[in-house]
């Protein structure tokens, strides 16, 4: 049934460079989940703290580095601040498909040496915002929703160009790179619901290649 319910909503183009790929993580779910699993036992999830408090989504990382955050800015690590030890290496279930799910996009050669993976409980959000950080503007980036549904903005290059907004559900991809590398986006908070694998969470991989050169300990 989910099968047949992905073919109802076709692969879009949102804007130049950006691609909506709806169902295509489902043949792939449980390969995440369990890497999900494997990587949060050894980096759990927490809350970072920034200078407007605590983000409302719980993160770990995985790969050659992680993104952090703490009241001074945000930034990618080699290590886990929480922990002091390296990020857990990004298992070959992630890898391979974010690499497989860029080709699909029309993004060939894509190595990812970071996955942000966001939890989303009831009521959690991530404000509007761009990837800028990464180094490599050449490079797409590959986002995979699992769990419950989730109201995305995708934007313009600029904040305030209108909008669309997107109801991302189990299994949904986005990438984006090219012309909209920068584009602004956002998770609307999460409403309260139901997934059979996921109970009330959402949970969110975001692949990202970086230049290695901008690596902090």
């Amino acid at each position: 049934m989910e099968d047949l319910f992905a073919s109802l909503r076709p692969r879009t183009v949102l804007a130049e460079g950006a691609v909506w790929l709806p169902g295509f993580a489902l043949p792939d779910a449980s390969a995440l989940h369990q890497a999900i699993t494997d990587v949060s036992a050894i980096a759990p999830f927490r809350h970072f703290h920034t200078r407007m408090g605590p983000m409302s989504a719980a993160m770990t990382s995985c790969g050659a580095c992680g993104w952090t955050a703490d009241p001074s800015g945000y930034r990618y690590t080699r290590t886990d601040p929480q922990t002091g030890l390296f990020w857990p290496a990004m298992p070959d279930a992630l890898r391979h498909f974010a690499v497989r799910t860029a080709a699909e996009a029309g993004y060939d050669g894509f190595d990812p040496a970071s996955c942000l993976i966001n939890r989303y409980a009831p009521g959690a959000g991530m404000g509007l915002h761009q990837d800028r950080d990464e180094g490599r503007p050449e490079a797409p980036v590959v986002s995979v929703s699992l769990g419950v549904p989730a109201r995305f903005s995708f934007g313009g290059l600029t904040r305030n160009e209108p909008k669309r907004i997107i109801e991302l559900l189990d299994g949904d991809v986005m990438v984006w790179g090219g012309a909209s590398r920068f584009a602004w986006h956002g998770v609307s908070r999460i409403r309260e619901t139901f997934h059979p694998q996921t109970g009330a969470m959402r949970y969110n991989l975001t692949f990202r290649a970086i230049n290695v050169a901008l690596f902090r300990p």
